[in-house]
């Protein structure tokens, strides 16, 4: 395949996520579903942290899945999953049954989510190794920006036709748009991919068992875990908190919700291209940093534009994340299993949704406020600092246990065993 194909793998990439990451749109679900259904507003919310539970399964089996078959089929059920889980949910909603609506929307959905998320981001980083931050970064940028998306389409479809509509709408409209963007997910051919791996000075690639088997795999999946947590604490209370500590109105507070969708995006760009330059760990560092900072200062955030400001940035490194870490994992352990790899690291992705969300909505039953929970995180955050430093370099790993990615590395091998050996008294074996 050409070189110029690429970018169509990119833009397929693109188009991709920006389906997938409707599920960040669910907020304007909420409302309807308790205004119409009678469900209580703890149920109904339910239903996202489920997806994104599911998500991380998802990730896990979708990414190993496209290690073995390639892209394209993986991506390809992951669209009819994500779309099937739509007509569910919809006629879920049609009977009043909000079991049905975990099963379709949760379950069925965040599976197809999960799996179909992973594919581009394991793709495109074989076809850009040059770029791989920026690239990896610009991908899950659409994920991020899916909710403004689904806000401005789904919105309006609701008032005029009703939830079950729209599910079923959107539902075909992702499952067409998912499946057609597959097609063009494809792996680089081997002499590009062994061209990439000489341009990474003879990088040797880890299988998933052995990166599993590595301290660097989980020091990766806590940074994951840390920066998911920290983000999703404020994302899912964002328009309630809003309005506490700011005193904004509720439509006001939805614009706050807005701001972060943005910066949520724009963070998954920026820190990616900037992890290219000043080194990945590094980021991850400032990440960390920055948040502390933010979460020690956001309980004294009374006006709304400091505030909008404040939680804008918590989005911003909270995708950060998300645009540095696939870069980071195809550094430490190669891109061949890339999806297997990254998609067991973004279990942690599903595990953080849960405690966080969950303890600070205990805190604010409990205390009527937020600050406890706010300050805990922050305290979580200045000790996160401190897990980019335990990362090393992967130049000082060992090839014994892994395999090599390109004919240089073999002949460099081959070249220092069966060459003469000198020995320090200049005689030779």
């Amino acid at each position: 395949m050409s070189n110029r194909y690429r970018w169509f793998v990119a833009a397929a990439a693109i188009l991709i996520q920006l389906c997938l990451g409707a599920a960040y749109g669910w907020s304007v679900f909420v409302k309807p579903l308790v205004k119409v259904e009678h469900w209580s507003l703890p149920a109904v919310s339910l239903t996202f942290s489920l997806a994104i539970f599911c998500l991380g399964i998802g990730t896990a089996i979708g990414g190993t899945w496209q290690d073995r078959v390639g892209p394209r089929v993986v991506c390809s059920v992951a669209g009819v999953l994500y779309g099937l889980g739509y007509f569910v949910a919809a006629a879920a909603v049609r009977n009043h049954t909000l079991p049905g609506v975990y099963l379709g929307y949760g379950v069925i959905s965040g599976l197809g989510m999960g799996m179909g998320y992973v594919c581009p981001i394991a793709t495109l980083v074989k076809w850009f190794p040059e770029r791989r931050g920026l690239m990896s970064g610009i991908a899950v940028c659409g994920y991020g920006m899916g909710a403004l998306v689904m806000s401005a389409v789904a919105a309006p479809r609701i008032a005029t036709v009703g939830v079950s509509s729209t599910f079923m709408q959107l539902g075909a409209a992702y499952l067409v748009l998912v499946v057609v963007g597959a097609q063009f997910l494809r792996n680089p051919t081997q002499t590009a991919a062994m061209e990439a791996a000489q341009a990474r000075s003879g990088a040797v690639e880890f299988t998933t068992r052995q990166a599993l088997g590595s301290q660097q795999f989980w020091v990766l999946w806590l940074m994951l875990f840390f920066n998911v947590s920290a983000g999703i604490m404020i994302i899912s209370q964002a328009s309630p908190m809003a309005q506490q500590l700011a005193g904004a109105t509720p439509v006001a507070a939805a614009g706050v919700v807005g701001v972060i969708a943005i910066f949520n995006g724009l963070g998954r760009v920026v820190w990616a291209a900037a992890s290219d330059y000043i080194g990945r760990t590094r980021v991850f560092m400032l990440l960390f940093l920055l948040q502390a900072c933010v979460f020690f200062a956001l309980p004294h955030c009374q006006s709304l534009g400091l505030f909008t400001v404040v939680v804008g940035l918590v989005g911003f490194a909270y995708g950060g994340g998300f645009g540095t870490m696939p870069s980071l994992t195809a550094d430490l352990f190669g891109s061949r299993s890339m999806g297997g790899i990254y998609g067991c690291i973004l279990l942690a992705w599903g595990c953080g949704a849960v405690p966080s969300p969950m303890l600070i909505a205990y805190v604010r039953e409990h205390t009527g406020g937020y600050s406890a929970a706010i300050y805990g995180i922050a305290v979580v955050m200045v000790a996160a600092i401190a897990l980019p430093l335990l990362v090393k370099p992967r130049a000082n790993r060992s090839v014994d246990n892994v395999t090599p990615v390109s004919s240089q590395m073999v002949m460099l091998q081959a070249h220092v065993f069966n060459s003469p050996k000198v020995f320090r008294d200049g005689s030779s074996s």
